[in-house]
């Protein structure tokens, strides 16, 4: 058959029938199978929407056809940044191109032959769902967690405008390649750090990537330590946490991030100048290169010195930008015996290094920088001969005494600036009145709309703030006249509870309704890529337990197990890359094998979770495979001589081997075994019906193995169902389920090798012990080892005979 003509009967069919609506009255078990939505680009579907969305509704199909309600929705995450640059450069407006684009797409989506539910279908940049996003703030600002401040972010001189995190690339701005500087600026926060311990805390209760797990608990970066307060020369204080309290008499001096609100009241006046330039030089760096370990490390004296609280000695102040302003208090003692970034500074700038720590065991290596735990304290004064964690404890507790310091717990993850210098995304509802500061939208005047008429060509300044019609209102408090916000939302706030809104997305009246949300969620099985793990999966886990505490959900988590789909490159093995002329389109294969062809292609050509490089054989293999299951097909069901006593013993194990192997894998996403498995059922009934069958029970085989197949090639299988007469659909029949009786086979054929080649093989009954194959090989095969000494004989049970001969003597 040729594929693409039978696509769209089928898809039209499935349509006309309503064969993949979701029945929310059902009382099957559900499950809630949920991709990634993605953006909606002016560009066709790529081999990444197809190895995302194409697979994972294998799954999806796979579930419905095991007697779940599956509940498998698709939408578009479809406010942010490219829209507004393809704008700025085209002058075709967000809204327009978007809209073009998610028509586009959902056109492509619906030829992919997905099992998608439509009717659920949300856009974020639509009103009605931007609506709730609006509400989802105002409801985080009602508890507290949402919040106004100035805060630093990065700044692209050259475009004039902030540019979030992920749009910083290298420290250079990712259109423009301009170095990111940072600049404070007054941002709207959402308050995650309140989160913290559970966020961490409940990675362990979720089917996730080891991996990404990981990576959230190094982002979420608990720290258990001591928070010590010093004194400065002149008047005033700061504190600083620190895990190594023991080396507190070790600190000969201090660092403090150059952007830290203390450093001008520091910086006395004869080191101003130095200071300043060094500001303006840090301020060209990345995060992540001032992290960087390899970095050469740099700084200046403040001029102003700290005092010791530990033993009262005056140490020097400098500002480095080795430490965040945003990490910590922004301010760390330095010990450069027992600290390698410390220990470079100390030694660049010619400060004290001095050893409060020493070794324990006569086998450690204790030149500085001694970093090591298993260590004695000297230099210390009374707390000489403790060990490193006895240190930590005795001097947090002196401290506390003195009211210098305590124990405390921190954590590397910050709350997560919304705020957003760009127009397309959604409007922050607040309105800022003189006379009662920020005031939240009234919740009946939501939504707060994005106006069509904005010049948002980037001058340093948010495009909303230019457009006098939309910034103009009254205070809903006093009626005062009084502004908007200018900003909008982080387009990850969008995709932060878009799973929520999917079951109840006509819903007008509340974002959700939480009867029905708390019966479909958690979500079961969530598929998309690893590159969200430490924002979109770690904002999402946050919506989650922050409506949670409101009383809006029931659940913890949103997402119970998490599948991370790999990378397909491009033939050279290399990413996918115009510029590298390796881009493979799906568009051309589909046409000239059918969509069916190429998502099973995805299937068999990679295991899921790692991805590969593409080959072009592999496809032309994978469609002259179905070509073989419908001629296997036409030949069962055209047969006419019937052979009920042929063999069917070796066939009937490869069938239910099969089907426990394709129901194991499918479950685990092993898509690329469960196809090798359907081969090789293929193969088997092949042979078996070489000469005359049992046609009856070769029928029974074969549509077995359609049912097998359909998750991975709908269409195909749906043509070939109805041409061999089965009832519509071949989605609406139960998986088949294996016998366990039958996993077992009566004989078993061993290969018999002598000195290292195989001369024979042999059955024998299944049951058969390591002796009694010994002695049924010795017997048998007698005449064959006359003359020669037998030297080993080993026995491998269900594997082979491996047998060691010489001539005897």
């Amino acid at each position: 058959m040729y594929l693409p003509e039978i696509e769209k009967k089928w898809q039209k069919k499935w349509a006309d029938t309503g064969l993949y609506k979701f029945d929310k009255h059902s009382d099957k078990p559900k499950k809630y199978v949920l991709e990634m939505f993605s953006y909606p680009s002016g560009a066709k579907l790529h081999v990444g929407h197809w190895y995302n969305f194409g697979l994972a509704d294998t799954y999806a199909r796979y579930l419905r056809m095991k007697g779940y309600n599956v509940f498998h929705p698709m939408g578009f995450d479809a406010f942010g940044l490219p829209a507004e640059n393809y704008a700025i450069k085209t002058g075709i407006h967000p809204k327009d191109s978007t809209v073009a684009n998610i028509t586009t797409m959902e056109e492509q989506l619906k030829a992919m032959g997905a099992s998608f539910d439509w009717d659920y279908e949300v856009k974020t940049c639509m009103p009605d769902y931007y609506k709730w996003t609006q509400w989802c703030f105002l409801q985080l600002y009602k508890k507290g967690l949402a919040y106004r401040s100035a805060a630093p972010v990065n700044w692209c001189p050259n475009c004039n405008t902030v540019l979030a995190n992920e749009q910083v690339v290298d420290g250079e701005c990712e259109r423009c390649h301009t170095v990111v500087t940072k600049k404070h600026l007054t941002q709207w926060f959402f308050k995650i750090t309140d989160y913290a311990e559970e966020l961490l805390s409940d990675l362990d209760t979720l089917d996730w990537p080891e991996k990404t797990k990981l990576m959230q608990k190094n982002w979420i970066g608990k720290s258990t330590g001591s928070e010590i307060t010093f004194q400065t020369v002149g008047g005033g204080e700061f504190s600083v946490f620190t895990t190594r309290a023991d080396t507190l008499h070790g600190c000969s001096y201090v660092v403090i991030s150059p952007e830290h609100p203390m450093v001008d009241q520091l910086t006395t006046p004869a080191q101003k100048e130095a200071v300043e330039a060094y500001k303006e030089y840090a301020a060209k760096a990345s995060e992540i290169d001032r992290l960087s370990t390899s970095r050469e490390k740099t700084g200046v004296f403040t001029g102003s010195y700290a005092i010791n609280p530990i033993n009262g000695r005056e140490v020097p102040i400098w500002a480095a930008d080795y430490v965040l302003a945003s990490y910590g208090t922004g301010v760390v003692m330095a010990v450069p015996a027992h600290d390698e970034r410390d220990f470079a500074f100390a030694t660049k700038y010619e400060l004290p290094i001095e050893r409060v720590v020493a070794k324990k065991h006569e086998d450690q290596d204790d030149s500085l920088p001694f970093c090591e735990y298993e260590g004695v304290l000297v230099n210390s004064g009374q707390f000489d001969g403790l060990t490193v964690t006895e240190g930590k404890e005795a001097i947090t507790k002196h401290l506390s005494t003195l009211g210098k310091g305590d124990f405390k717990t921190t954590y590397r993850l910050r709350d997560w600036l919304i705020s957003r210098q760009r127009y397309w995304g959604a409007p922050i509802p607040i309105i800022h009145c003189p006379h009662c500061g920020d005031v939240p939208v009234p919740e009946r005047d939501l939504p707060v709309e994005l106006p069509y008429d904005v010049d948002f060509t980037p001058d340093g300044t948010s495009p909303l703030a230019k457009h006098q019609g939309f910034m103009n209102t009254k205070c809903p408090v006093c009626g005062a006249d009084a502004t908007r916000d200018p900003d909008t939302m982080d387009t990850f706030v969008c995709s932060s509870w878009y799973f929520l809104r999917y079951p109840d997305n006509q819903n007008s009246e509340m974002a959700w309704d939480p009867a029905i949300i708390n019966s479909l969620l958690p979500v079961d099985k969530y598929v998309g890529g690893a590159e969200h793990a430490c924002m979109h999966l770690l904002y999402s886990r946050f919506f989650t337990k922050a409506f949670r505490d409101m009383g809006y959900l029931n659940f913890d988590e949103p997402f119970r197990s998490l599948v991370h789909q790999g990378t397909i490159l491009g033939p050279d093995g290399e990413k996918m890359s115009k510029s590298k002329g390796n881009v493979v389109s799906p568009d051309a294969y589909i046409e000239k094998f059918g969509s069916d062809a190429f998502r099973m292609y995805l299937g068999f050509g990679f295991a899921y979770i790692e991805g590969g490089p593409w080959n072009d054989g592999g496809i032309k293999s994978v469609a002259k495979y179905l070509d073989r299951v419908e001629r296997l097909t036409d030949r069962i069901y055209e047969a006419t001589e019937d052979n009920k006593s042929a063999d069917a013993k070796e066939v009937t194990y490869i069938l239910h081997k099969t089907i426990k192997a394709v129901d194991e894998d499918l479950a685990t996403f092993s898509f690329n075994t469960a196809i090798a498995r359907m081969m090789e059922l293929t193969n088997a009934l092949y042979k078996y019906t070489d000469n005359a069958f049992d046609i009856d029970f070769a029928k029974d085989c074969i549509r077995t193995l359609l049912k097998l197949m359909a998750p991975f090639a709908p269409h195909f299988t749906e043509e070939l169902w109805e041409r061999i007469g089965g009832d519509y659909s071949i989605f609406n029949q139960d998986f088949p389920v294996y016998e366990e009786k039958l996993l077992v086979k009566d004989e078993i054929t061993y290969p018999l090798q002598v000195n290292g080649k195989v001369k024979a093989r042999f059955a024998v009954p299944s049951d058969f012990t390591k002796e009694q194959i010994e002695a049924y090989v010795r017997t048998e095969y007698a005449a064959d080892f006359e003359g020669m000494d037998i030297v080993k004989l080993i026995v491998v049970p269900g594997r082979i005979v491996n047998v060691v001969v010489k001539p005897a003597k």
